[in-house]
């Protein structure tokens, strides 16, 4: 390795690194990428369950040649004789793991990985805190389709206070000159909850025809001991419908970080549809998170 930086927000790239790394994205789905993490050990460390982030670091790290090593915690002393996340990440250097991919429940714990860890740390989602890679692959995916995100008015949608994707993504879209709205209950949504520049609204059908792009969030169960919302009145209030779906712009994008909720926060019908992107969202988080281990590893 020649360097050893890492990522914990989207706040440690600079503009002009991330769009070298949305070129670079783009020249990895042209052409064969480069064999740029050959020889180096990378270790995912997922304290959460995870599909689309932890699958998808896993094809980044290969399509660069890069030895993976999966890591759960039932495997690591710290599950049940009581090691700490820095002692952790001591050992996993030393055994020569050089790229650290963490994802944990509780905020700032990563950053606690990365502090004890002399190599590459990487984010994949702490707490209701920060996804900063999926800020990327969601910024990287809308302006592919909208062109330029100067302007753009996007509304994210649902249970934003416990998002972690909106809230690294909100700040991402801002630098990039977007307007920024949230929707969703108060229980969900307040001010505390989003930068000061983002517009908070209660009242998703007010929305629907001023908008140029469309994220719907998961109402995540998980962080509640009982829900603060019934979900008949969550339903009425915030469900991405047919009778929705016929009101925004025929071009509008419809983007969803996953796992989505089937007859929550959306319908079936959403996922037929022209303007659902989910797809093309998964498929360029490889890229784009190929493109960030290579910037991480060896610089341009």
């Amino acid at each position: 390795m020649t360097t050893t930086r890492s990522l914990l927000d989207i706040d440690d790239l600079t503009n002009e690194e991330i769009d070298a790394l949305f070129t670079r994205a783009r020249e990895f789905a042209r052409r064969p990428a480069p064999r740029s993490l050959e020889g180096v050990f990378c270790g995912n460390l997922f304290f959460e369950q995870s599909t689309r982030t932890h699958v998808s670091f896993q094809c980044a790290q290969m399509l660069l040649s890069g030895n993976v090593i999966n890591l759960t915690p039932a495997q690591l002393s710290l599950a049940t004789k009581g090691e700490r996340l820095d002692d952790t990440a001591v050992t996993l250097r030393a055994l020569g793991i050089e790229v650290l991919v963490a994802r944990h429940p509780r905020a700032g714990a990563v950053a606690e990985l990365a502090a004890a860890f002399d190599g590459c740390t990487v984010n994949a989602g702490d707490g209701t805190n920060a996804h900063p890679t999926q800020a990327l692959l969601d910024t990287f995916t809308l302006g592919d389709i909208l062109g330029d995100l100067r302007g753009a008015r996007i509304a994210f949608v649902g249970d934003i206070r416990h998002s972690r994707v909106a809230h690294s993504s909100m700040r991402l879209l801002q630098r990039y000159g977007a307007t920024v709205v949230g929707v969703g209950p108060e229980c969900f949504l307040a001010r505390a909850d989003v930068p000061p520049e983002v517009e908070i609204l209660r009242d998703f059908d007010g929305v629907l025809g001023d908008i140029d792009a469309l994220v719907m969030l998961r109402v995540q169960r998980e962080r509640f001991e009982s829900m603060p919302i019934d979900d008949g009145a969550y339903i009425a209030a915030y469900q991405l419908d047919d009778e929705r779906l016929a009101r925004i712009g025929a071009r509008t994008p419809i983007l969803h970080p996953g796992p989505y909720n089937r007859g929550m926060e959306i319908v079936e019908s959403v996922l037929r549809d022209a303007r659902w992107h989910y797809r093309d969202q998964v498929s360029n988080g490889v890229l784009v998170r190929a493109a960030l281990l290579h910037h991480l590893v060896h610089g341009w």
